[in-house]
C-alpha cells in the first residue's frame, strides 16, 4: 500500500496502454506486411499516442518527487504523501495527456494532405505525418515544440532537481548502510528515466537535418518497446 507501489501500478497501466496503441499494428505490419493503416487509425493512434506519451513523463516527474520526499523529509513523509495526495498527483498526471493529444492531434488532422500518402515510420508520430501536409505548418510547429518543452523538458527538469536534492541527501548521510539504503529505493526510478528520456531528448530535440529517418525510428524503437519492456525486468529485480 506504499506510494511508490501504487504509482509503480499506475505506471504499468500507462504502459499497457502504450504498447496496445503501437505494438499490434508494427506486428501486424511486420509479420503479415499489412502496411496500410486508415485515415481515422492513424489520427486514433497518434492521439492516444500522445496521450499516453505525456502522462508518462508527467507520471516519472511525480515518482521522483516521491522518492524525493521519501529520502530528503522521510519524517513527514506518511502526511506529504498520504492517500489522497497520491491519487490527486497520479490523476493529474493521467489528465495531463488530455490536451496535448487533443490538440496536436485535432490540429494536425484539419490540414490538406495531398501527393504521397506514405508514412515513413512504423506508427503515426507527428513529424512523419505532418511532412505529408501541403500546407504552411510553421504555426503549428511552433506550438508542437512548446508542448514538446512542457511534457519532455519541464518534467525532466524537475526530476533532474529530485535527484540533486536526494543525491545531495545522500552524500550528507554518515552511515554506509543508510547510503545503500537510500540508492536502492530510487535505483530503479532512476534507471527507467534514463532510459525514457534519453531517446526521448534525442528523438524531439535533435534538428531534422542532424538526424536520418531510419535513426528516427530506431530511437523511437527504444521509447515505445524496449523501455516499456525493461521497466517490469528492473523494478522485479530491485524487488
Amino acid at each position: 500500500q506504499s506510494p511508490m507501489y501504487f504509482f509503480l501500478r499506475n505506471l504499468s497501466f500507462l504502459e499497457i496502454g502504450f504498447n496496445l496503441v503501437i505494438v499490434p499494428k508494427m506486428l501486424g505490419t511486420l509479420i503479415i506486411q499489412d502496411t496500410t493503416i486508415s485515415f481515422l487509425g492513424c489520427a486514433t493512434q497518434m492521439y492516444f499516442f500522445f496521450f499516453f506519451g505525456a502522462a508518462e513523463c508527467c507520471l516519472l516527474a511525480t515518482m521522483a518527487y516521491d522518492r524525493y520526499v521519501a529520502i530528503c523529509d522521510p519524517l513527514r513523509y506518511p502526511v506529504i504523501m498520504g492517500r489522497r495526495a497520491c491519487a490527486h498527483l497520479a490523476a493529474a498526471s493521467w489528465f495531463s495527456g488530455f490536451p496535448v493529444a487533443t490538440v496536436q492531434t485535432t490540429w494536425i488532422f484539419s490540414f490538406p494532405f495531398c501527393g504521397p500518402n506514405r508514412v515513413n515510420h512504423f506508427f503515426c508520430d507527428s513529424p512523419p505525418v505532418i511532412a505529408l501536409v501541403c500546407a504552411d505548418t510553421s504555426l503549428f510547429e511552433l506550438e508542437a515544440l512548446t508542448a514538446t518543452v512542457l511534457f519532455i523538458l519541464f518534467p525532466f527538469l524537475l526530476i533532474l532537481g529530485s535527484y540533486v536534492r536526494i543525491l545531495s541527501t545522500i552524500f550528507r548521510m554518515p552511515s554506509a548502510e543508510g547510503k545503500r539504503k537510500a540508492f536502492s529505493t530510487c535505483s530503479s526510478h532512476l534507471l527507467v528515466v534514463s532510459l525514457f528520456y534519453s531517446t526521448a531528448i534525442l528523438t524531439y530535440f535533435r534538428p531534422r537535418s542532424s538526424t536520418s529517418p531510419e535513426n528516427k525510428k530506431l530511437l523511437s524503437l527504444s521509447y515505445t518497446v524496449v523501455t516499456p519492456m525493461l521497466n517490469p525486468i528492473i523494478y522485479s529485480l530491485r524487488n
